[in-house]
């Protein structure tokens, strides 16, 4: 009876997760949540549709049953009604592309309405989604709970990522393999124009000099992601490692000379910081006119442009460099300077197992936050919303660790040669709505997180 009893508590011991059994909060609450039937999250995006808020959200590759189909299916995009933010509502699963991890699903959702985009048809709401590695699609989803293909833009590669969509110019930077063409990277940007969704049409490819093909030497690091806001474009490369911030002009770039040499790819540069190689770019996000309240004295520079750049985590249990987010001054975009950093202290994170450090930011331009608030997503350690009123010394305002569930997938390094494995939240990616709700979604299949905040944090927003 006794070695019956032992044998019990080690099977305990062995399943029990590592991570929290409660969630962990100061100043945000859990409003609803939804466990996205237990498929790896990468992007949220939240849309209003109609009288409607609608969540699209991009997975990893794959497989996992579809309770709406009773089949099983290759993780792609699931979309959710959100319009109750305390019961989320799931609508329809667009399967992706077979793969594992990041070689499938379809990671990466862009949304645009035919009302903002300058030639679509109106009326219509269209879904711009990778397809694992190899593709990038265009989706009717004018009605969320019957999605239409609409038209692949380009396939045949061989890497994708963090795609960006300007609804307004209809221009789209598709994160695509460049070595088909003969660039010397994995990922470079073409740029479209997806002004009708229809017909796209190629503007031209992209990437920094030295990638293009037929240079030599050492190729600067891939990009990770661009973000197009005003008249400039700011790239984020080299994920976690060899990090180059670039400030582009826009009209340069989209009216430029096309081939990729050295000179016109150049040629658009505003600026560029290039980081210590401890740290990378994966998110740059640019947060203009920031009133500095310290210094309102000042005659001059009392308000600065910043650009939030956050270089990601990507080993498990601390196995690495400790990862930042940078507050970048880019007041004079052609000397981008370094103010300050963040970083959520360590505490026990590096020991809940799965990583721990930043990965990305929010997006979003809503005046509900915009240059108040920044959220990130960070991990084991949940989101993190960074107070950046005064960019030369960011502060955590509020966070929340959500409970680790039975879906949440263990995360293994190497120790003499076995694996040791724990359960951990891992907050993947993250996005903010128009109404102020935050929405957090995990790598480890622990799936989707609605959020508000409370107390100090929600009174340094315009939310009542």
């Amino acid at each position: 009876m006794r070695w019956r009893l032992l044998a019990a508590v080690l099977v305990v011991v062995a399943v029990a997760p590592a991570g929290a059994q409660s969630p962990e909060s100061r100043d945000m609450r859990l409003v609803g949540e939804h466990d996205l039937q237990a498929r790896s999250a990468y992007q949220p995006l939240i849309v209003k549709q109609g009288d409607r808020f609608i969540a699209y959200i991009g997975h990893h590759g794959g497989s996992r049953p579809n309770a709406l189909t009773g089949a099983t299916e290759l993780n792609g995009t699931s979309i959710l009604d959100v319009t109750d933010p305390g019961a989320p509502r799931y609508l329809h699963h667009i399967p992706g592309a077979a793969g594992e991890a990041e070689a499938g699903g379809a990671a990466m959702v862009r949304v645009c309405s035919g009302d903002e985009l300058p030639r679509a048809t109106r009326g219509r709401v269209y879904l711009l989604r990778t397809f694992g590695r190899l593709a990038h699609e265009i989706w009717d989803v004018t009605d969320p709970a019957r999605p239409v293909m609409v038209i692949t833009v380009v396939s045949g590669l061989g890497e994708t990522h963090k795609n960006w969509w300007d609804c307004a110019s209809g221009v789209a930077y598709l994160v695509s393999d460049g070595r088909p063409q003969g660039w010397r990277t994995n990922r470079m940007t073409k740029i479209y124009d997806l002004g009708d969704p229809a017909r796209p049409r190629l503007i031209r490819d992209f990437g920094l000099a030295g990638q293009e093909p037929g240079s030599t030497g050492d190729a600067p690091e891939g990009v990770h992601g661009p973000i197009a806001y005003r008249d400039r474009v700011y790239f984020a490369y080299g994920t976690g490692a060899k990090g180059v911030l670039q400030i582009v002009d826009r009209r340069k770039l989209l009216e430029g000379p096309p081939a990729p040499t050295r000179e016109n790819l150049a040629s658009p540069e505003i600026g560029r910081l290039v980081m210590n190689p401890d740290w990378g770019g994966h998110t740059s996000f640019p947060v203009l006119g920031i009133p500095v309240a310290g210094h309102a004295g000042s005659t001059q520079g009392k308000t600065r442009d910043v650009v939030v750049l956050v270089s990601e985590s990507l080993k498990n249990e601390c196995e690495e460099v400790r990862q930042l987010t940078f507050m970048v001054d880019v007041t004079q975009p052609a000397r981008p300077q370094v103010i300050s950093t963040f970083e959520v202290p360590e505490a026990d994170f590096c020991t809940r197992g799965g990583r721990f450090g930043p990965h990305s930011s929010n997006e979003s331009f809503t005046p509900i936050y915009y240059g108040k608030l920044v959220f990130l997503a960070y991990f084991n350690a949940g989101v993190r919303a960074v107070d950046i009123r005064d960019p030369f010394h960011p502060r955590e305002a509020a966070f929340y660790i959500p409970a680790v569930t039975p879906n949440t997938a263990r995360r293994c390094v190497k120790v003499d040669g076995a694996d040791r494995c724990k359960t951990a939240i891992q907050t993947n990616n993250l996005e903010v709505d128009d109404r102020g709700y935050v929405y957090i979604v995990d790598r480890a299949d622990t799936g989707l997180h609605i959020l508000e905040l409370t107390g100090a944090a929600r009174a340094i927003t315009t939310l009542p």
